[in-house]
């Protein structure tokens, strides 16, 4: 490995060795997404974990290279009166990828056995139904052919509480911390409970879970991406650069003069 990957102050990668690699891994990224394409793949990928823990901040980092019209990222906000009385999978199915399509789930249909569970969203009943429909659902999806990837982005309880606390005081991220958050706060082990409960009943060899250490945001980063490139195998079957014709231009067409154009203020 190389020698200046750490930075010695803080045991944290090196910010040029993080971008380098950040920029190689996009870059098999786009590759894989060109293979998706070609062979007609339905890649389904599901982040879950804590609040703060960095789902959001992986799943920039993917997205970013790809082409959006056959990558999308789903974050359900919560149910609608109508869906409420939906059979529970029946919103999420909708969103599942077609041939040669990458569908990312910002949080999923494992909201039922997490903050459902935890804040008393859901009854007893629910919740059990939920833990046996949940590994059966799953290996249908992937007989139909989607290809399910399960991550779970563990961050530590003292690392949660900073991330908490920076962005209660940062306006430009202040959005980040719902009510919900707050009231999770005081419920780490609850959490933790369920957390462990649900690894247990859905960590099937159909679809297994991958936990994702993110309390160095940069490495938890870099080791997903690389894992996530792992679980696909493909080749590089992206295009040779396209050549531009000569322009036809016509010289008969006059365009209007720019002071009758309205411009945006150039203030920068």
């Amino acid at each position: 490995m190389a020698k200046d990957k750490k930075n010695s102050k803080n045991n944290g990668l090196d910010k040029k060795f993080y971008e380098s690699e950040l920029a190689r891994l996009q870059l098999e990224l786009v590759k894989l997404q060109y293979w998706i394409k070609k062979e007609g793949l339905k890649v389904c990928v599901l982040f879950e974990g804590r609040d703060a823990a960095g789902k959001g901040g992986i799943i920039k980092r993917i997205q970013e290279p790809l082409n959006p019209r056959g990558a999308s990222v789903v974050a359900l906000t919560k149910p609608t009166e109508r869906e409420l009385t939906q059979w529970y999978f029946q919103r999420y199915i909708t969103h599942l990828p077609a041939a040669g399509e990458i569908v990312i789930f910002d949080r999923s249909w494992y909201n039922r056995a997490g903050v459902e569970r935890v804040m008393g969203f859901c009854d007893q009943h629910e919740y059990d139904e939920f833990m046996r429909s949940c590994p059966e659902f799953e290996k249908m999806l992937v007989r139909s052919g989607i290809i399910l990837i399960k991550y779970w982005i563990t961050v530590d309880e003292d690392e949660q509480e900073k991330r908490f606390r920076d962005r209660s005081t940062d306006p430009s991220r202040r959005w980040k911390l719902s009510d919900i958050d707050i009231a999770s706060w005081d419920k780490w082990e609850e959490y933790s409970r369920a957390k462990d409960i649900m690894i247990r009943l859905t960590d099937i060899p159909e679809s297994p879970w991958y936990n994702v250490d993110c309390n160095d945001k940069k490495k938890g980063r870099l080791n997903c991406i690389a894992h996530l490139l792992g679980q696909i195998p493909y080749k590089d079957v992206i295009p040779p650069p396209l050549e531009l014709p000569e322009r036809n231009i016509d010289s008969t067409y006059v365009r209007p003069p720019k002071n009758e154009i309205r411009y945006v203020h150039e203030i920068y």
